[in-house]
């Protein structure tokens, strides 16, 4: 098999952009039967728009309750004049998700209940819309009346958004796990490294099966080269490169805990295929016009940079992917047959597109796209930061476990308020 590609986002996916911005592609690559990698497709001009900030803080004493009505309260803490760090790079701006940060800050082992109750009244106040009858009436009372109904809907939609956001930050949380953040050249690091945080790497694998931990070590492997073991040593490089790598690393995460959660069932009912004869199967996933050209333009959009292809010394010669260590759960995926791997390798909820745009945006910053007149991205005035290769390590463990923890309260959330509409 030469290469084979699946669409995974057909939305308005950009790493850095608004859901409403130009569309974007990001897909799923399998160059050889040992490989499996996300890429980006090049960048066009993405408009500027004001960053996001805090609204006006919650009212004090707003109270939330879990499905057995049990009281759950935030008390606010003001005798401390001190601002606290921020648990996470973005900041929630909707009146739930502001009050959901407060719970975070303060009763973090609430926001399960805190976010039952919103789910409840966000279907409430849902099926309270579809009820409605539009009014017999045309003209300026109809558009009037399908605007205020746009706008609830929004509303709703960024609430939705924030509440997921909300959990996954939870989760890092109760692994003990904070989350890296917002990348700037420290103060205190005379050398300007942004990479201060510590590494936890095996608090991180701690949160992986042992199979889906062999496949994200080769994406390591992948990214990082002959740098994998490499912790100390310091490189300058692009922060549009190293925010699109974070931003494909949660798209990864999200597809490995998906396929891991059905390989771990068939597994423990013992029904898992034999081997992986079927594998030429997967080239049935690409789309029409697509196909090897694709690949290589996707990896290219991040591998060209000079920076980033110093990380692994280049293509090796047997080709990407070559010399990856053989992992079983990569097997079992490329026993899929195509319709069955394009739906795993797709993103099921706009929602979940949005955060990782948005996270990835508060954590990197909102990047100056510019393109050239033969519609590739201009890196000539790419800002570049020092980082280590461990500082990169982490970066990319976070991303994984970040979209391994969205699939997670994805499914959790729709199982209390249908979003999802694949």
């Amino acid at each position: 098999m030469d290469a084979a590609t699946v669409t995974v986002i057909r939305s308005s996916m950009a790493v850095y952009g608004p859901s409403n911005s130009v569309v974007r592609s990001a897909v799923l690559t399998a160059d050889g039967p040992n490989f499996l990698r996300f890429g980006f497709r090049p960048f066009t001009p993405i408009k500027h728009y004001s960053s996001v900030s805090h609204s006006k803080s919650v009212q004090r004493g707003m109270a939330f309750g879990s499905r057995r009505r049990m009281a759950v309260r935030a008390s606010l803490n003001s005798d401390s004049d001190e601002p606290a760090a921020p648990i996470a790079p973005l900041q929630l701006e909707s009146p739930v998700g502001q009050f959901l940060s407060q719970i975070l800050a303060s009763h973090p082992h609430l926001v399960p209940a805190a976010v039952d109750q919103q789910l409840e009244q966000l279907q409430t106040d849902r099926d309270s819309e579809q009820k409605k009858e539009e009014p017999s009436a045309s003209g300026t009372d109809l558009v009037l009346y399908r605007r205020i109904a746009e706008v609830k809907a929004n509303e709703r939609k960024k609430a939705l958004e924030e509440i997921l956001y909300a959990l996954v930050v939870q989760k890092f949380m109760d692994a003990n796990v904070p989350l890296i953040p917002a990348i700037a050249p420290s103060s205190s690091d005379p050398s300007g490294r942004v990479d201060l945080w510590p590494s936890l790497d095996e608090k991180l694998e701690q949160l992986h099966s042992s199979e889906a931990y062999e496949m994200i070590q080769n994406h390591l492997a992948l990214i990082l080269g002959n740098r994998l073991g490499d912790s100390t040593s310091v490189a300058q490089i692009s922060k549009l490169r190293v925010g699109q790598v974070y931003a494909a690393s949660v798209m990864y995460g999200y597809f490995l805990k998906r396929v891991d959660q059905r390989f771990q069932l068939e597994k423990t009912m013992k029904i898992l295929p034999n081997g992986s004869d079927e594998e030429s199967n997967v080239e049935q996933a690409v789309g029409e016009g697509t196909g090897p050209t694709v690949a290589r333009d996707s990896y290219e959009s991040v591998s060209s940079h000079p920076e980033v292809s110093s990380w692994s010394g280049g293509m090796s010669n047997g080709g990407f992917g070559h010399g990856l260590k053989p992992s079983r759960l990569r097997t079992y995926v490329m026993s899929f047959d195509g319709e069955t791997l394009q739906r795993y390798a797709t993103i099921r909820s706009k929602e979940a597109v949005s955060i990782i745009e948005k996270h990835t945006e508060a954590l990197f910053g909102r990047p100056e796209v510019v393109m050239t007149p033969r519609g590739t991205v201009d890196s000539s005035n790419d800002e570049l930061i020092k980082i280590s290769f461990g500082g990169l390590k982490r970066l990319v463990l976070e991303a994984v476990t970040f979209g391994s923890f969205l699939w997670d309260v994805e499914s959790y959330v729709d199982s209390r308020y249908h979003f999802v509409m694949n």
